[in-house]
Order: structure tokens, then C-alpha cells, then sequence
């Protein structure tokens, strides 16, 4: 493989992809439509644009064009498919913009390589941690379980833990032969990403993999979306000197993995034949609640502000999930290097340089309130 082609090659994950295998002296050619919740209103101007700008064959395009596509892909060896719409609570009322970028526009590609004459010998795609819904957890008899999406008469009385038989289940990292049991949009439209290209590419003996990413962070990361990224969100707020609003009772968490560890497994995802056909969990197999979050980036960034624990909840929110990490280091030696605390102080390190605009993120919050998302 030589030339590769990157959908999303001009966002956070990809431009930073991009960089990293040109210097492993591959060709890269991308597709994005440097949309304006990313990038601003003047996407060319943005750093991540910039990281690239010169330095790669760019389409500005849509991934739901078939000509874009046809454009795109034309002497490319390889696709890691990174283009999507990421929100989950935007995903609860924008349903069909979710379902048309993330699957049509994936069919779109799989119709043209199973018709088509191409040059595609590889395909990696991001997959999420949205897939598991609420993941893995043992009930009171030491069972695993795999809990259906919270009820509402139970968060409106505070109780947010997953339950079985009226008694709260302990989480336990989630492994790749957990069931999909996606709680959000989002989710769905991942899923079914995921299982369109392995299977598809499958029936066409072209390789596969799919990357179920955490939560993905660090220098790049959008400071303009709203919708996304709770470390952005939060970093804003404290900068404009805002106030921090938990939602639930601060008690929910993730497992954030840090951004060149992303790149890195999709690197060796790419370039390893024991990775097709399979999906990965990409993650650092540990879980930060949203208070230490909130906690830890105002010590960083040496400001306080009132944070308060609101109660309130996002319908197609999970509660907790975090990765089991061993199947893709027993496939492939990949393991996350950087630790939570160390990515966050690189992370607001790089924020503390950029300029903070207006948070829109109250915005966002009345919007899913008048759609009734947010509770």
C-alpha cells in the first residue's frame, strides 16, 4: 500500500493520521467537507486544516456523493474511514443527517468497490464504544450482564446505576464479544457502519478492521463543538469562567485515551494482516468519572469556578464503560501509552494557547431541552 485514502483526514483524529503516516512515507489523499461545528466558520483558517494544508491531496467533499467518492478514492490501495457525525444527544433528534453520514455514505463506498474497478486492498473504520450501550457488569450472584438502556422513572428519582431486580450491577470492562446493545442513534449508526464494511468487504476478500474507539482527547480536539467532547466542553467553560453543570450525580464515567494512541492503533491496524476481519477495542482499560474531570482541568488550568451537580440527564447517555484491552494486545502489542493525567496536561497545555471563543454549549443544552432529550 502507497497512496491511502483518509475521510475525515482534516479533523482531530484524521489530520493528526494524516501527519503520522506521511511520515512513514505513504501518499495520503483526503475527503472532508471541513464542516463549520468543527472547524468554525472559517474552516480554512483552523489549525487542523492548516496541520495539512499543502501536505495532502484534499477533496473538500461530501462523503454522501457518490462523485466525491469516485474522485477520491481513484488510485488509492487503502481507506481508514473516519468521517462521521459524532454527538450522541444531537444524534436523538438530528436522526436522519446521522443516519445519512454515517451509514448511507458508508454504502455508498461499499456499492462503488463491490462494482466498480478500484485499487482498495485494506479498509479501517472507526468504529465506537457506543456499540456496547451500557456494556458489561456483574450482578449480586456474580453474573455477567449486559443492561438494556436505563429507565427514566429511575433517573428522575436519582438512582443512575444500571439495576437488575431493584438492586444497582457493578461495571466491569467491556470485551469484544459483548453484545451491541447501542442506547443512542449514534450508537445504532455505528453498529451498523461497522457491520456494513466487515461484511461487505468480507464477501470481496478485501481486509477489514473495525476500531471501537473511548473516548478520544488531546491537542486538536474541537473546542467549537458543543455537541462533543466533554474535556472541550469543560475547558471552555472554565475559561470563559462559566459555571461547570454535572449531569446526574458526577459519578458517570469513561475511558479517555489519548489521541496519538488512536492514531498509533489505527497505524498498526493498517499495516498488520492479523488485524482483518476483526473489531478492537481502543481504549486505556481504565475510568474517570466526570467529577475527577471537572476536578482535574481546574487545577490545570489553575482556575475555580461553581460546579454544580445538577441531576439532570441526557436520554441516550450511557453510564459507564471502559475498555478490555486484551484482545488487540494479544493481536497486535498495541497498548495505550499515555495516562490519563499526562494527556490532560498536554491536552490544556495546547488549550491554554488557543483562543477561547464563546461557549455555545448552553446553547446546545436548550436545544436538546426544547427536543425534549435533556431531562
Amino acid at each position: 500500500m502507497k497512496k491511502i485514502l483518509i475521510t475525515g483526514g482534516a479533523g482531530f483524529i484524521g489530520s493528526r493520521l494524516s501527519n503520522r503516516l506521511m511520515e512513514k512515507g505513504y501518499d495520503i489523499v483526503v475527503l472532508d467537507n471541513l464542516s463549520q461545528q468543527i472547524h468554525g466558520e472559517n474552516p480554512e483558517e483552523s489549525e487542523l486544516f492548516l496541520s495539512i494544508k499543502d501536505k495532502v491531496r484534499l477533496i473538500k467533499g461530501d462523503v454522501r456523493i457518490l462523485d466525491d467518492w469516485k474522485l477520491a478514492i481513484e488510485d488509492c490501495d487503502a481507506l481508514v474511514h473516519l468521517a462521521a457525525e459524532t454527538g450522541t444527544g444531537q444524534s436523538m433528534y438530528e436522526v436522519n443527517k446521522y443516519v445519512d453520514v454515517n451509514i448511507n455514505a458508508t454504502s455508498l463506498f461499499l456499492d462503488f468497490i463491490v462494482n466498480q474497478k478500484n485499487n482498495i486492498k485494506k479498509v479501517v473504520v472507526a468504529s465506537s464504544r457506543a456499540v456496547y450501550g451500557e456494556g458489561s457488569y456483574i450482578d449480586s450472584s456474580g453474573h455477567t450482564v449486559y443492561p438494556d438502556s436505563r429507565l427514566e422513572k429511575d433517573m428522575d428519582q436519582g438512582i443512575f446505576e444500571p439495576q437488575k431486580d431493584g438492586k444497582s450491577l457493578h461495571v466491569i470492562a467491556t470485551n469484544e464479544n459483548a453484545p451491541f446493545k447501542p442506547q443512542s442513534v449514534y450508537g445504532i449508526t455505528k453498529q451498523v457502519q461497522e457491520q456494513l464494511v466487515l461484511n461487505v468487504c468480507g464477501s470481496i476478500h478485501i481486509p477489514a478492521v473495525a476500531l471501537r474507539f473511548q473516548n478520544v482527547y488531546g491537542p486538536g480536539q474541537s473546542l467549537k463543538n458543543p455537541y462533543t467532547g466533554i474535556l472541550s466542553i469543560f475547558s471552555t467553560l472554565i475559561l470563559n469562567n462559566s459555571p461547570i453543570n454535572i449531569f446526574e450525580d458526577g459519578m458517570e464515567s469513561r475511558d479517555f485515551v489519548y489521541i496519538d494512541d488512536v492514531v498509533n492503533s489505527i497505524v498498526v491496524s493498517l499495516e498488520s494482516d492479523q488485524a482483518n476481519g476483526k473489531s478492537y477495542n481502543v481504549g486505556t482499560g481504565v475510568a474517570t468519572n466526570v467529577l475527577e474531570v471537572a476536578e482535574a482541568l481546574q487545577d490545570l488550568y489553575g482556575k475555580k469556578v461553581p460546579t454544580q451537580v445538577t441531576g439532570n440527564y441526557r436520554k441516550g447517555d450511557i453510564r459507564h464503560n471502559f475498555a478490555d484491552m486484551r484482545l488487540i494486545k494479544q493481536d497486535l502489542n498495541f497498548e495505550a501509552q499515555v495516562d490519563f493525567r499526562t494527556g490532560l496536561k498536554k491536552f490544556t497545555d495546547w488549550v491554554s494557547s488557543q483562543t477561547i471563543e464563546t461557549s455555545k454549549y448552553e446553547a446546545s443544552i436548550e436545544e436538546m431541552k426544547a427536543k425534549g432529550i435533556m431531562k
